[in-house]
């Protein structure tokens, strides 16, 4: 049996699991409310880790490491920012997305909420809202199918196209069949697979090493000098903008979602401890693995062919070393749990963005949950068909435009999320103004002002946030019902907090 074999068994079993995980979340789904927002009923440990394995893609075991063993630590300036911007993201938005969701009309998708939050009876915000979901999702969805495909025609030698529609099919069964409950309960899994391959990896590793960990720094630093130097002639502006990609977490539907669906404000503050810890020594395990690899293939040259040609294989290179085939095969399955884990939940975003704020909001007001089940499991394979079209040319721009989206959906939401849960006095207008600045910014930065070191994302959220405070001063104050929905979901987030505190 070659070594490949046992490592495609594990991938079929695998895969075969997360489709039975949807055929059992099937029978949970009874409605729409259960097929796009899992009746809000989840937990805090299926909330952190489902939100943590749906933010972090196929990058966390393939980028991340590959960056940093080309880099060197230097590379680890965008992690620090992520685990700030998800604590922020957690503590300030979290709980209060939770309620505010609730109370305005039990919102189901962001677009929803916003239509509901500022009275928007003409539907204009949420027209742009869904407009801009679906541009940046579909950008977001190719990305991750062209991941996954790389990831089998790598392993098993599969030409691209054959890769890239198994793949594709896998993660369009149980979205379709299961919905939202379905990704939730897979996220869960996928994480726990996540985890335990990014602690195992860099320990077997080390301990590959021999006499050599030792010495590790001394080793790394023979072969990149400034590779232990997390500065290593970076700018203040540099690394500005790479923490800056924390700010994204503002405005990520797929990760907003997340908090939407908790079961209740109580079960955020354990799920944000245990999704912190879980987000902290999964980026720790990436970059453990980048800079440990660059020792172990300075005293394996004759291994090194590989990960030289292309540093972000340096995970599976290892993993395929160290590991008996059968653990190669567990191991290496969680970079299919990241890129899954993530298509999925942009798959039912666009989903439900097609079917709760247009189809339900302009074709069919009265369309009942079955149909609009059905419809919600046609649009998951119409946005997958899509994304699979998009990603027919692995080497198209599309790939480059990942960073692009997360920019774009941090401006375009981030700063109308934060005022719209903090700021009473904020306005319709604000929020339409706010939501195409910010986009629109991002856009025209990253095609004016690309060679500057300065990440699109830092003016696009900064001018975002100055358009929604001007315009709303400058405009009518919010109508009486608007601020009455406001005042009564702020009341109920603190009346829990304090309960919380109490321990009523």
């Amino acid at each position: 049996m070659s070594q490949m074999n046992p490592t495609l068994i594990t991938f079929i079993f695998y895969i075969v699991a997360m489709i039975g995980i949807g055929l059992y979340a099937y029978k949970a789904t009874t409605n729409f409310d259960d097929y796009i927002l899992g009746g809000r009923s989840l937990g805090s440990v299926v909330t952190a880790l489902s939100a943590g394995a749906s933010d972090m893609s196929g990058w966390l075991l393939m980028g991340l490491p590959g960056a940093i063993y080309l880099s060197g630590l230097s590379e680890s300036w965008i992690a620090i920012g992520l685990i700030i911007g998800a604590w922020l993201n957690w503590l300030l938005v979290a709980g209060r997305l939770r309620t505010h969701t609730e109370l305005q009309n039990n919102a189901l998708t962001l677009p929803d909420y916003f239509t509901s939050r500022f009275g928007d009876s003409k539907k204009v915000l949420r027209v742009i809202s869904a407009v801009v979901i679906l541009i940046f999702f579909a950008i977001y969805c190719a990305s991750g199918m062209v991941a996954g495909a790389r990831l089998f025609e790598s392993l098993f030698g599969w030409n691209y196209t054959t890769a890239l529609w198994i793949g594709a099919i896998a993660t369009i069964s149980y979205v379709c069949i299961g919905g939202f409950l379905a990704i939730s309960w897979t996220d869960t899994f996928q994480a726990g697979l996540m985890i335990f391959a990014l602690l195992l990896a860099p320990i077997m590793t080390y301990l590959a090493l021999g006499d050599n960990a030792q010495q590790l720094s001394a080793t790394v630093e023979s072969v990149r000098p400034l590779a232990s130097n997390m500065l290593s002639d970076l700018s203040t502006v540099a690394i500005l903008s790479s923490m800056a990609w924390g700010l994204g977490y503002f405005g990520q539907p797929h990760i907003l979602v997340r908090f939407m669906a908790a079961d209740s404000v109580k079960s955020i503050p354990a799920a944000r401890r245990i999704g912190m810890t879980w987000m902290i020594l999964c980026l720790g395990g990436a970059v453990a693995v980048g800079y440990i690899a660059i020792a172990y293939f300075q005293a394996h040259p004759e291994l090194a062919a590989a990960v030289s040609a292309n540093p972000e294989t340096v995970f599976m290179e290892l993993t395929k070393i160290l590991f008996n085939p059968w653990i190669a095969g567990i191991v290496l399955a969680a970079i299919l749990a990241a890129v899954m884990s993530t298509l999925s939940c942009q798959l039912l975003v666009c989903s439900s963005t097609l079917t709760e704020d247009l189809y339900k909001a302009f074709v069919r007001k009265n369309a009942s949950q079955y149909e609009l089940v059905w419809v919600g499991r046609f649009m998951v394979a119409a946005i997958a068909v899509l994304a699979i079209i998009l990603a027919m040319n692995p080497n198209s721009k599309v790939l480059g435009l990942v960073a692009y989206a997360w920019a774009g959906f941090s401006a375009a939401f981030g700063p109308l999320i934060i005022l719209s849960l903090f700021w009473k006095r904020m306005t319709l207008n604000g929020a339409i103004a706010g939501m195409i600045v910010g986009a629109v910014t991002v856009i025209v930065w990253k095609n004016t002002m690309a060679h500057t070191e300065v990440y699109e994302i830092i003016p696009g959220f900064i001018f975002a946030l100055i358009s929604i405070v001007v315009v709303s001063l400058l405009g009518k104050a919010p109508a009486k019902d608007v601020t009455d929905r406001f005042d009564a979901a702020k009341n109920l987030y603190e009346k829990e907090m304090q309960e919380m505190k109490t321990g009523k």
